[in-house]
This record gives C-alpha cells, structure tokens and sequence, in this order.
C-alpha cells in the first residue's frame, strides 16, 4: 500500500487521529481536514515520525463551499487521491424532549452532509480503485439508547443508508464505499459521559467483551475497508462494537 494517498476528516483526535496513524504505518501519505487545526497539525506530526508526508488542513465540514475547497487543496497536496475515511463527526445526548430542532440540525450538518460532500468531492478525484470509509455508529443501527439520543442516532442512520447509496452511486466509477458502525470508543466525545461510572458499566455490560473500544482498534478496520485487500467488498457495514448488537 505504499504511495497510495488518503483523506482523513476529523484528524484532530479520536478515530480520526488513530485513522492518520494507521494509514501512516502502511505507508500512506495523508490529508487530515479538522475543524481544530492544532489538534490536526500535531496528528500530522506524529503521523511524519512514522514515515511519509502528511498535511493538516482547517475546514468545519458543515460548511460546503469551505470543505469542497479544502477536498481540492488536499488533492493537490496529495497530487492524488486512493482513499478517503470520514471520521468527522459529534455526538448528542439531549433527552427528545428537550432536544430542538436547531441542535438536530446543527447533528446532522457535520455527522450527515459533511459525510455527503467528502464523499461526492473525493469521487471527483478517484480513480477505479479508490476507497471510501464511512463512520455511522450502532446508535444508527440501534436508535440511540445508550450515550448518543435521537439526533445522533438519527443522523449515524442516515450515514448508514447514504453509504450503501454511495456504493451503488459510484460503482460504475470503480470506487468502492463501506461504512463502520462502532461501538463506545474511548475518544474525547464520550469523555465527559464516561466520568459517569455507573453509565459506563451499564453500556459496557451490554457486549460480551465488556469493554471500551480503543480508538486504534477502529482505525484497524478502517484501513482494512480502504485497502487493496478489501477489494470485492462495497456496500457493506462492518459492526465493531464487542457484540453489543447481536442481541
């Protein structure tokens, strides 16, 4: 897989950042798009050490016309693209009574249409061959339930079907598009939530591996659904979550 070419958004921390670190262990170059710049820049960095050249670049991709230029800019920065994974994204936890229509919104922009148009931009870069990896949630498969309600479940749903959609979409072009539906990941965005013990226990004791993911364990699957090695497989949604969904 050396010298193949890859996008990441949310590169700042989390999946994201794990995401960089892998596709650097296997000689990618990469692009990383956040919305923290420093956060992105120090993924970057660390991301050099191992080998190869990586670039962060600012974009909040709710912002459409701001990311299609940024997908642009990371192209030619890359001069080219193989892959993209899209790890942008932020979670909700407002009971649905309480929750407003602006906060779903607000969800839904990042989580749903930043997902769209890094996947339509990057299609305009790909050749045959290239690989897209979404990141939908079992709150998408589930309807929320555990940390994320029904903004965030809502929203990780959507990216569930808009990936298979993409799949077919893009076919044609030769470009295949997958989508990972974790479990609880131990990333800053369930950081706060976890300071309740009790709340972690439950969710934990719900998979049989009772256990918080580590977001390298994520990357792992992502940088298997964007290889050569996952060349016959489109469409599809790997479930990472310990065994929490197969009851």
């Amino acid at each position: 897989m050396t010298n193949r070419k890859a996008i990441v958004t949310g590169s700042a921390s989390g999946i994201g950042a794990a995401t960089v670190l892998a596709l650097a262990e296997q000689g990618y170059a990469t692009v990383g798009i956040d919305c923290n710049l420093p956060g992105a820049e120090a993924t970057a960095l660390k991301a050099q050490a191992i080998g190869g050249k990586h670039h962060a670049l600012n974009c909040d991709v709710a912002n459409e016309p701001q990311l299609v230029a940024v997908m642009a800019q990371a192209n030619v920065l890359l001069g080219g693209l193989d892959a993209l994974a899209t790890c942008a994204g932020v979670t909700e936890s407002s009971g649905f009574m309480d929750l407003s229509a602006t906060e779903f919104q607000s969800v839904y922009g990042i989580n749903v249409i930043g997902t769209f148009v890094a996947i339509r931009e990057a299609a305009r870069y790909m050749q045959a061959g290239g690989r897209i990896c979404t990141i939908a949630s079992v709150a998408g498969l589930r309807g929320g339930g555990l940390v994320g309600t029904a903004a965030y479940a809502a929203s990780k749903g959507a990216v569930l079907a808009l990936s298979k959609n993409a799949a077919r979409s893009l076919a044609a072009q030769g470009i295949s598009v997958n989508c990972i539906a974790p479990g609880a990941t131990n990333t800053p965005m369930i950081a706060a939530v976890w300071q309740n013990e009790a709340l972690r226990k439950q969710v934990e004791s719900m998979a049989p591996q009772n256990r918080t993911a580590e977001p390298h364990e994520i990357a792992a699957n992502i940088v298997y659904l964007l290889s050569p090695q996952a060349s016959y497989v489109t469409g599809a949604t790997l479930v990472a979550d310990g065994g929490l969904t197969m009851y």
